[in-house]
């Protein structure tokens, strides 16, 4: 009479029959499940109106141009790289809040954009933006 032996193997063969069958489920029911919509904050227009921010422009050339939008007729002030850090600590010496924003021509090289950007980091300027076009429509 021959024994018989025990068999010490687990058969996952139905384990992964049920997954496979679990997987088309989720696949096929995952386009009828809504995902949750984020509802954004809305915020009531401010008594305080928003302060006109200090614009450095560059220019297709290479150049820096410096004007204070808030102001009608501002003079654009040419500056260079060097002389742009003193300039803009100038303006915001009387106000220390006024945002900085980066306009440049669409020739520039970002390389340009990022050297005026390091440095007015640099001189610890808090409020720093760039200036995009709006899209149509």
């Amino acid at each position: 009479m021959r024994q018989r032996r025990l068999m010490n193997q687990i058969n996952v063969v139905p384990y992964i029959d049920v997954m496979l069958v679990l997987l088309v489920i989720f696949m096929v029911t995952a386009p009828f499940l809504n995902p949750g919509t984020v509802e954004l904050p809305s915020v009531a227009k401010s008594a305080q109106t928003p302060e006109a921010p200090l614009e450095v422009t560059i220019r297709a050339d290479g150049s820096l141009a410096l004007r204070e939008r808030g102001r009608a007729g501002a003079p654009e002030r040419t500056v260079t790289l060097q002389g742009l850090v003193p300039a803009v600590q100038e303006y915001l010496a009387q106000r220390p809040d006024q945002p900085v924003v980066i306009g440049a021509d669409k020739d520039v090289r970002y390389e340009r954009v990022m050297q005026v950007m390091d440095a007015l980091q640099r001189a610890n300027v808090r409020r720093v933006g760039l200036l995009v076009k709006p899209a149509p429509g």
